[in-house]
């Protein structure tokens, strides 16, 4: 998972078909390029995606696997 302030693009999204297609459908997406807002336990990830800011809770933000950049 990246740290906060850390960019990097979407290379995998490893989860049930439920989970993979609510990440697909709020834009997050192999090749996409994401950065870390805020990553503190026990709270939301918060990543942004252009002008955009999604919140995720831990696990389903633990199926997104991301390179840095």
């Amino acid at each position: 998972m990246l740290r906060e302030g850390e960019t990097g693009v979407v290379v995998d999204i490893q989860s049930g078909v439920n989970a993979r297609g609510k990440l697909l459908s709020m834009g997050i997406t192999p090749g996409v390029r994401v950065r870390m807002i805020k990553s503190r336990k026990p709270g939301p990830v918060i990543i942004g995606i252009g002008s955009s800011k999604i919140a995720l809770g831990w696990g389903i933000a633990s199926k997104i696997i991301v390179r840095r950049e």
